[in-house]
């Protein structure tokens, strides 16, 4: 019975399989009646990258047969030519040795070439942690290793709810725990301190080191370069004794290691730079750290059952189980995060986790393995769940278009969109805004449900509602906690409960000046900006800031509340209760205001207007005016530019974003006045910030969508 170990630097529990039999007293291979046999492959023949295979020498076993499959180079192509050699060799070995069960471990590509040779010439494949998640292309492998294999040892009851997810025979999984647990939890050595002194030398204190461990991710290998070179900065900041361990030999470690021999890791007097560490020792060096850092699902597994706290960067583990010892910086691209991660976690001692197992696996395995019956039929079978048979693939179905509906409170009208994935408003209903509660409520529910029976008739697929409300609004919870005057009896108002127990979707609500922001960042001119700024100018004046592509919001959902900046000290009373804000003299409802005003001397009409009896008098008439050549109407348009341009100029100063975009009916009237008051008035440093006018039609409704879209199609494991 062959143990397939296709194991790497650094992955001690890899170490171990090999000795399965023999580390687990009173369970010795020879109860099982087979005869084990090892083949040494993959990275075990680098006798310059780590020596595991004495430490299977020293278990006893009979290296049945070496293989050099691994082809140095350390990139892609490297990794599928070792896989083609490694297919190209096991067929005689295999023959030779005409196993019974072939033992595969992990998810190493290496361990994929052997999957692939014992299924296709019918060996029985036994596959020991799989259904796990990690973040990587290790994932796909460990998936592909699953559907090759006929029975599995899973570590995590997640682990074998993926498993049986994935159409595996439930007959055929064992929950057993990581056999590396077995050796970990009964780890005793009270000389640990010579270990310790032995790599990090004499003068290290327990609990007073870093062993850090990390290894390229294939997927983005260009970025794993760069987090490492910044883990190796934070470190040599952090200034404490460090023991760190080679990557493995995937894509990209070429790479990692010149980074740390550009960095002078391997001569540094806080570093202690190493290939390989026997699993014994690794244990003890670990368990008594002050901290472990990188990427290898030993911090995330392993490292656990220590205690010991751990800092995983990047993705590469993002999917896996950890216990609370495990603190993720997953967006790992500054030293400062990574710094501020160590002081968090350097010295700390958290409980114990057993998540990956007991300490009971080996003697699980061994009794799974004699369990199995060899001459029961070999062809595996799937454990696919039902399907009704009434249900066929048809050419609506499979053009169905994912879609959100949009709700835009206005302080006049109501509006309800469907709004497709790429931003377009399939259809759009508008009603006018009652003036209660109780008539609001109904009319947005009974708009709501129209709209998503339209939906059905019109082949898109409702994925949620997202509301855009003016007043301060607490997103979490779906609550509007004060409208503005222009929504009345509209404070402490629950808009999620209702709509989602009506409609049985999830429910979102936002500001509508955020909601500008959102649309600007997923469909407008802010796509793919880190940092800019949206104006709203329309009745009021709102507006919404994305900072580090994230939406914000306040300590008290009050951020971005840019129509009441103050521009004067004595300037017009606003409906905020205070006076000077941008919104007291830019808004529609502040144009307005002073377009009656002129009205009223008979100073506002010029020769080629006129304003019909039954008409209300507005900001649009005040325009027309200033157009046609009405000093008067210029000159509080052009103040009510300029309070609008020195409100840009403290954002500018105060923010400094990349891009401030104009929104809403009065932005092309503002803008060039805007740029003047930046000329004029704004630092040098910020006077090439960029200024536009939005090109977007609905912001309030696409933002409204958009939180729907970006949320429901997110993929997060």
């Amino acid at each position: 019975m062959p143990v397939g170990d296709c194991s790497v630097a650094a992955k001690p529990r890899e170490q171990l399989l090999c000795s399965l039999f023999h580390t687990t007293p009173g369970y010795r291979a020879c109860a099982l009646g087979w005869k084990p046999m090892v083949i040494r492959r993959g990275s075990h023949a680098f006798k310059d990258l780590i020596n595991t295979y004495r430490m299977i020498e020293q278990d006893d076993f009979d290296i049945n047969t070496r293989l050099h499959t691994i082809v140095r180079g350390e990139d892609e192509a490297a990794m599928v030519e070792s896989v083609g050699l490694a297919l190209v060799k096991l067929p005689d070995v295999l023959n030779r040795l005409k196993p019974d069960i072939m033992i595969v471990h992990g998810d190493r590509f290496d361990a994929l070439a052997l999957a692939t040779s014992a299924a296709l010439m019918n060996i029985r494949i036994l596959h020991i942690e799989g259904g796990e998640v990690s973040g990587t292309i290790d994932d796909s492998i460990r998936h592909a290793i699953t559907k090759l294999a006929h029975y599995h040892v899973c570590c995590t009851r997640s682990a074998e709810q993926h498993l049986i997810s994935m159409c595996e025979d439930h007959d055929r999984i064992l929950l057993a725990g990581c056999p590396s647990y077995d050796k970990l939890l009964s780890a005793k050595n009270k000389d640990y301190m010579s270990i310790i002194r032995m790599w990090l030398g004499d003068d290290v204190k327990s609990k007073d080191y870093i062993v850090a461990l990390q290894h390229p991710v294939t997927t983005d290998i260009k970025h794993s370069i760069k987090m490492f070179e910044l883990t190796l900065d934070a470190l040599i900041s952090f200034n404490k004794r460090t023991l760190v361990l080679f990557p493995n030999i995937d894509a990209g470690s070429k790479e990692m290691v010149r980074v740390m021999r550009k960095k002078g890791i391997e001569h540094h007097p806080n570093f202690r730079a190493v290939k390989h560490v026997p699993f014994d020792q690794f244990i003890q060096l670990v368990a008594h750290a002050g901290c472990m850092i990188g990427n290898s699902s030993c911090g995330v597994r392993e490292v656990g059952a220590f205690g010991t706290p751990v800092i995983n960067l990047g993705t590469r583990q993002i999917g896996r189980e950890t216990g609370e010892n495990v603190l993720h910086v997953r967006d790992a691209d500054t030293q400062d995060k990574i710094l501020q991660a160590l002081h968090l976690q350097f010295g700390k001692q958290y409980p114990c986790s057993k998540i990956y197992g007991d300490g009971n696996a080996v003697p699980r395995i061994l009794k799974f393995l004699k369990s199995i019956d060899l001459q029961e039929p070999l062809q595996k079978k799937f454990c696919f769940p039902p399907v009704k048979e009434n249900i066929s693939q048809d050419i609506d179905h499979i053009l169905e278009t994912l879609s959100a509906l949009a709700v835009d409170l206005g302080g006049t009208n109501l509006r309800v969109a469907i709004v497709s994935m790429k931003g377009e408003i399939v259809k759009k209903y508008t009603q006018f805004n009652p003036k209660t509660y109780e008539e609001r409520i109904n009319l947005i529910l009974q708009m709501c449900v129209e709209a998503a029976a339209e939906a059905v008739k019109l082949n898109c697929r409702i994925l949620g509602v997202g509301i855009s409300t003016g007043g301060r609004v607490n997103p979490r919870e779906g609550i509007v906690l004060h409208s503005t005057k222009l929504i009345q009896e509209w404070n402490s108002v629950d808009l999620r409960t209702p709509l989602s127990d009506t409609l049985h979707l999830p429910v979102w609500v936002d500001n509508d000046g955020n909601c500008a922001a959102l649309a600007e960042r997923k469909f407008g001119q802010g796509k793919g900006l880190e940092n800019f700024v949206t104006l709203i100018t329309g009745t009021g004046i709102g507006g919404g800031i994305i900072h580090q592509h994230e939406l914000i919001h306040g300590s008290s959902f009050c951020a971005a509340e840019l129509g009441h900046l103050v521009v004067s000290l004595d300037g017009p009373d606003c409906s905020c209760g205070s006076h000077g804000c941008i919104e007291a003299y830019a808004s529609g409802m502040a144009l307005q205001r002073e377009a009656k005003k002129l009205h009223d001397e008979d100073l506002l009409l010029v020769e080629g207007m006129s304003v019909p009896k039954d008409e209300a008098v507005g900001a649009l008439h005040l325009i027309q005016a200033a157009k046609l050549g009405n000093a008067k109407a210029q000159s509080i348009l052009r103040t009510a530019g300029t309070a609008l341009g020195l409100g840009v100029v403290n954002i500018l100063h105060t923010m400094n974003p990349s891009l401030v975009i104009l929104s809403g009916v009065l932005a092309s009237h503002y803008i060039h006045i805007v740029k003047d008051i930046i000329r004029q008035q704004a630092l040098s440093s910020v006077q090439d910030v960029d200024v536009v006018v939005s090109d977007l039609v609905d912001p309030a409704l696409l933002g409204a969508a958009s939180m729907v879209l970006d949320y429901t199609t997110r993929r997060i494991y």
